[in-house]
């Protein structure tokens, strides 16, 4: 039996965007992507502005930026998919990819998170602690890391960079 861990990539899983659309994440290959479970009422929100900075800076080299919203954490998203999009734009410019809000921990977890967890555990074992839990994943579709919601992030960069300088 082969580990499922290793046959895994995020090419394997699917999306709904914020304006309804399904979207294969296959859509993404061959880029570093930075996928970030979102928050529109937290103390972290801000982390947005920086967000949107990286994707500024690093796209033309192959950097995106996926933004997952989640109602889990103290209620801190609790609008529709109309309201997160304008509230994202309006305050922070942010015009990278967006999805619909989803559950990263738990049973009604989307399995694009249960994935990302079990690639990569936290200070929590594999439950993410909070709003802006951010995985890095390469080229290959692999997760690369995992970092807290405290991280800035341009604490990243180092790390994109690099991961971009790999083929």
């Amino acid at each position: 039996m082969t580990d499922q861990k290793t046959q895994l990539t995020l090419s394997d899983f699917s999306a709904t965007t914020l304006d309804g659309r399904p979207q294969d994440l296959s859509a993404y290959d061959g880029q570093v992507v930075l996928v970030v479970n979102t928050a529109s009422e937290c103390g972290l929100t801000p982390q947005f502005e920086g967000l949107e900075k990286l994707w500024q800076e690093c796209r033309d080299q192959g950097l995106v930026v996926l933004g997952f919203p989640c109602n889990q954490f103290g209620g801190q998203e609790p609008g529709e998919a109309e309201q997160i999009g304008e509230f994202c734009q309006r305050n922070y410019g942010v015009s990278f990819p967006m999805f619909d809000k989803v559950e990263v921990n738990g049973d009604g977890a989307h399995p694009l998170f249960q994935w990302l967890r079990q690639e990569k555990g936290g200070l929590l074992g594999s439950k993410i602690k909070w709003n802006f839990t951010k995985f890095l994943v390469g080229r290959d579709g692999r997760v690369i890391d995992r970092y807290a919601p405290t991280a800035a992030p341009d604490s990243l960069a180092g790390d994109i960079e690099k991961a971009l300088a790999e083929s």
